[in-house]
């Protein structure tokens, strides 16, 4: 599915390239054709629509500074520590269950969130903050830093492009059972674990050679190892104390407390166009309870942060405010974002062509164009 600009109103893009009709299901794999083609064509690393800000409060959005992210950070570090305690005071009694899962949330999900934006290095002005959390997150998320710091830029230089976005979550035709999993982190952390043993013992894989640069395959496997190290350690210790206290502090958090991160990533491009360069069909906006905010650092503001990701979380609710009379209807709240986005899913099972084409308001610059079949007569045309 492409999209044609034939309009130079349309965000300075002349033409969007039109992939050519498939007569095979996608191909995801990043060595693939499809990566190939979006290369070929010119959808890989191509020029993406943007709002309109002016200069001087651009500049003002992107500025950055270390108190939000002090504060945060040591909100959610202090409040891990503080059910922690408390957890393992508790345990094994089943009073210690709520704070373990109120941990594990903090864990295995507000520690994506901090990975996230840490990456992008917008959270803290002072660089080695950013760095820290970075990896203090990036072990608990089971991420290796250097290879997901490369696959993320990837993923928003060509986002949600087949064949050349390492994270797309909702590979068509949907897998709902693949889906469900992630809710208790089972793939995700097989995936974190057998990445880092492959890193520690083997390099790097194919894939993850297409977009992390040689020069730094070194450093992958330096911290693999270190990684693997302490992970062996914990469960050492594990066997040596014949309890499973220290795997419920490490390692088993980033899966049973995945849930509120995989509810609010699904939102991020779920039902959405593949193949398009303009954020405001591929990414969706959603309004949050305060809680859900400050585990998701914001990122709810998703295609602010896609066209503009560059400015600080804490600023994305002002960037919102600024855009947000060019940017489809936002989603109400997270519920309102499942009953757009799972119908949708549910069809995508069945039939892989399918997607929610977003409605632009009429303040919107108009993106004039049109959604194409890939297979007339066999593939149902966008919603």
């Amino acid at each position: 599915m492409s999209l044609i600009a034939d309009s130079p109103e349309a965000g300075a893009l002349d033409a969007v390239p039109l992939r050519p009709r498939r007569s095979t299901r996608r191909d995801y794999s990043l060595v693939g054709e499809e990566g190939q083609q979006a290369v070929e064509i010119g959808l890989a690393s191509a020029q993406w629509y943007h709002s309109d800000v002016p200069r001087k409060q651009m500049k003002e959005l992107m500025k950055r500074e270390d108190g939000p992210a002090i504060r945060d950070t040591a909100i959610w570090i202090g409040s891990m520590v503080a059910f922690a305690g408390i957890a393992a005071w508790l345990y094994p009694s089943l009073w210690s269950i709520p704070f373990f899962l109120a941990y594990g949330t903090l864990y295995g999900s507000a520690s994506d969130s901090r990975w996230h934006e840490c990456g992008h290095g917008t959270a803290f002005k002072t660089r080695w903050m950013n760095d820290w959390v970075y990896q203090i997150a990036s072990f608990m998320m089971i991420r290796n830093p250097v290879v997901w710091r490369w696959s993320h830029t990837r993923h928003h230089t060509d986002t949600v492009i087949v064949g050349r976005d390492p994270e797309i979550v909702f590979m068509r035709p949907v897998e709902a059972m693949k889906v469900a999993l992630n809710f208790v982190g089972i793939l995700d952390t097989w995936h974190g674990l057998k990445s880092m043993v492959v890193n520690t013992f083997g390099g790097l894989s194919e894939e993850e050679k297409t977009f992390v640069p040689e020069m730094e395959w070194s450093r992958a496997i330096k911290i693999a190892r270190i990684w693997f190290a302490i992970y062996a350690a914990t469960v050492a210790l594990a066997i040596a104390t014949q309890s499973f206290l220290p795997l419920l502090l490490v390692g088993l958090p980033r899966m049973y407390g995945a849930w509120h991160g995989v509810m609010t990533g699904l939102l991020q491009h779920g039902g959405l166009a593949e193949d398009v360069i303009d954020h405001r069909l591929n990414s969706r906006t959603v309004y949050m309870n305060p809680v859900s905010r400050f585990i998701y650092w914001n990122m709810n503001y998703h295609v602010e942060h896609h066209m503009f990701p560059m400015v600080p979380y804490h600023a994305l609710p002002r960037l919102h405010a600024l855009i947000k009379h060019d940017l489809p209807r936002a989603n109400t709240s997270i519920f309102d974002g499942y009953r757009e986005m799972w119908p949708a899913v549910r069809r995508q099972m069945k039939n892989e062509d399918y997607f929610l084409k977003r409605e632009l308001p009429a303040t919107a610059k108009p993106y004039r164009g049109e959604f194409h079949e890939v297979e007339p007569g066999l593939r149902a045309k966008a919603a």
